[in-house]
């Protein structure tokens, strides 16, 4: 047995309890016997490359096969009594068969894991344990019942208040950096992902149609998403500037992203969040406050606030689960008192706007209508 060998004397090492004799039967114990049969043709190939397979057809992200490699990385590399040190790069290239009986769970290797996972903080946890957890499935072997993700306390999503939003519009008005408009405009209107937004292409746009199709989204999901005619407006601003990028795109390619740098390349989400951040200063809001994603949510919490339901938030996100939507429903009293008043006694809007030229006001009009879509 499997379980028998990998609990033998602590002077042995793991590869050479491979094929050992089970000495109560004489029979080879050959841990590709007990391969799922799906894995058997994979039985001689590298454990990792196979995996790492199986993550793309899943469809898991790139960022998703990126952390499930570290927490592999970490398992894979944990040492029991009576074992040298093993190299990451050496691991990687163990049989499917070898690394079978290398991850049983009943060798004692996983309870290792686990206590080396003591200072990490819950969600990192949870995140490192999720992969292990699904490495060992995907090996045929059943997860301890005694491994429990820790519960994290749910957090309301970060949106932004209604003085917060008024001078955010009014600082994306005064910038200098003509990306600051669209990228506010499109985040506050659409509710996409940063991600999102830096992989939009011109094709993707329909403007008569007020809307634009999100190709590849995260879990690799196409959607549509809607257009406020504010939206339209911002976006026709930029593409006279974004013509003129263009033409600085190097080799001569022509460039199909909406949103173009300065250099003429496709913006990409530590850009976005770098002018999010200059405008987060130019606001007086607290960079720890104001982010693209805190912008999305704000398009969520507005269209909640004007009564749009659940499933109709969940399509607009792009969430694959409506749990995940659920999450703006957990809102605490005072919380729920503040949306109340804010939907019900909304103070005229040059009472929001004070002193500001014509011209800014026309400019936030046009962005206020972003929170009044609900279809």
């Amino acid at each position: 047995m499997v379980e028998r060998e990998l609990n033998g004397p602590r002077t042995m090492t793991w590869p050479s309890m491979i094929g050992r004799t089970d000495q109560h039967n004489g029979q080879v114990d050959s841990p590709s016997s007990r391969l799922p049969s799906r894995l058997q043709r994979l039985s001689g190939l590298p454990w990792y490359e196979c995996w790492v397979q199986q993550l793309r057809t899943e469809k898991k992200s790139t960022h998703t096969i990126r952390a499930y490699t570290v927490a592999a990385k970490t398992f894979s590399t944990t040492c029991l009594p009576g074992e040298g040190d093993r190299d990451w790069s050496e691991m990687q290239s163990i049989s499917v068969e070898e690394f079978h009986a290398f991850a049983d769970p009943s060798g004692g290797r996983m309870d290792a894991w686990m206590n080396s996972l003591g200072e990490l903080r819950p969600s990192s946890l949870n995140a490192r344990i999720a992969a292990i957890s699904h490495l060992l499935r995907w090996f045929g072997h059943t997860v301890p019942d005694w491994i429990q993700r820790p519960t994290r306390r749910k957090t309301l999503p970060r949106t932004l208040g209604r003085s917060e939003l008024s001078r955010l519009r009014r600082a994306t008005g005064n910038s200098e950096d003509p990306l600051s408009s669209p990228v506010v405009t499109i985040l506050l209107e659409t509710g996409l992902r940063v991600s999102e937004l830096c992989g939009l292409d011109i094709e993707d746009l329909d403007l008569e149609d007020l809307s634009a199709l999100v190709i590849g989204g995260k879990g690799e999901k196409d959607r549509t998403v809607l257009f406020t005619e504010a939206t339209v407006k911002a976006v026709e601003a930029w593409m006279p500037i974004r013509r003129s990028r263009n033409k600085l795109s190097s080799e001569g390619k022509e460039e199909r992203a909406l949103l173009l740098s300065s250099r003429g390349r496709r913006m990409n989400p530590r850009s976005v969040q770098k002018l999010v951040d200059k405008l987060a200063e130019a606001s007086d809001i607290p960079k720890s406050r104001l982010s693209p994603h805190t912008l999305r949510h704000t398009f969520a919490t507005g269209l909640l606030e004007r009564g749009a339901d659940l499933v109709t938030i969940q399509r607009l996100l792009g969430h694959s689960s409506i749990a995940t939507t659920r999450v703006y429903l957990e809102i605490g009293d005072q919380t729920l008192r503040e949306i109340y008043h804010r939907a019900q006694n909304s103070p005229p809007l040059t009472e929001l706007l004070g002193e500001m030229t014509e011209e800014t006001v026309d400019a936030e009009y046009d962005s206020q209508e972003v929170l009044q879509q609900v279809d």
